[in-house]
């Protein structure tokens, strides 16, 4: 049997690169995340905790912080404006721009894919106990944080 799971692997110059490692993960959380939440509510997760974090925000500003297309940015949020999670109005300040704020209905839709979220992370991470998961989490930021900031 360990013959056949070494036949299986990749080369080990691939599996020792960090950038490998890291694309292999994302794939993995990736196929994960598409089991629990359609690709709909991942967009949704993200405008909403935005908001939930940041507050009232432009629609540019959403998508300069998240890293998303100014149309798709348009798209998800008349599908949340249309179910009543956010609400958008235009800025007194500049006519131009509109303010989206989260509702309630926003942030109790917020609390349901964050547990679909938890459930990935927690399949995902399966193989780490808690003080490795903490460990994982701090050199990942470390590291994400030692570069520039890179659009979604």
């Amino acid at each position: 049997m360990a013959d056949m799971d070494h036949a299986l692997q990749p080369p080990a110059r691939l599996r020792e690169l960090a950038s490998w490692q890291t694309g292999k993960v994302s794939t993995l959380g990736a196929r994960l995340t598409v089991q629990r939440m359609p690709l709909s509510a991942r967009a949704d997760f993200a405008v909403l905790a935005a908001l939930e974090e940041y507050g009232a925000l432009s629609q540019a500003e959403i998508g300069r912080r998240l890293g998303l297309d100014r149309n798709d940015v348009s798209g998800i949020l008349n599908r949340l404006e249309g179910c009543r999670r956010v609400d958008r109005q235009a800025d007194p300040a500049n006519r131009r721009r509109n303010v989206v704020t989260l509702t309630a209905a926003g942030r109790q839709h917020l609390e349901e894919l964050q547990q679909h979220a938890d459930a990935v992370q927690a399949e995902l991470l399966a193989g780490l106990d808690a003080a490795e998961r903490r460990q994982l989490h701090s050199l990942l930021a470390k590291l994400l944080d030692s570069h520039k900031p890179q659009p979604a």
